[in-house]
């Protein structure tokens, strides 16, 4: 599977590390940290759905982005749950997410109306923690967005990457 997604800095990534204590039980805790903007899906083809991804982002801006707070999903629509998260408010990610989906199919259930950004941090453990979490006050973090990466999920890195201009 393919998609772009948003790399986060070193501040985000901390705070996600800073909470492996409390989800070191959960099935599945991730070690590295990044938000997913959009799933391109699978291609035998890699170079053309770059490429597709690439013309859908041409001219897209430098955008805005905040950690807000932890969250959870009590019941997502795939994998094992709850999924803990770091919230991430953007309305310019959130417009590119859509201007993608014009050129990619969106995942029901997951995209479109659907999506919401967000950083993963765990998922498969116990949703008393995760309730715990997400009452937890949080110093937020800002940044801005200026590059997003194609990433390639079976091999789990970028393989290339797109830059917005300010």
């Amino acid at each position: 599977m393919y998609s772009v997604n948003v790399p986060v800095p070193g501040r985000v990534r901390r705070l996600a590390d800073d909470l492996y204590p409390e989800v070191v039980g959960f099935e599945t805790v991730r070690e590295d940290h990044s938000c997913l903007l959009k799933r391109l899906g699978d291609a035998d083809h890699v170079a053309q759905l770059q490429h597709r991804a690439h013309r859908a982002l041409e001219g897209a801006p430098a955008v805005e982005a905040e950690i807000t707070g932890i969250d959870y999903f009590e019941d997502p629509p795939l994998g094992s749950a709850p999924v803990v998260y770091l919230a991430v408010e953007s309305p310019g990610l959130e417009q590119i997410h859509v201007d993608l989906t014009d050129t990619f199919e969106p995942v029901e259930g997951l995209e479109g109306p659907d999506y919401v950004p967000h950083v993963t941090v765990a998922r498969g453990g116990d949703v008393e923690t995760a309730k715990r979490l997400a009452a937890r006050e949080i110093e937020p973090v800002r940044w801005t967005v200026s590059e997003l990466e194609f990433w390639d999920g079976t091999y789990e890195l970028p393989v290339s990457r797109v830059s917005l201009p300010s």
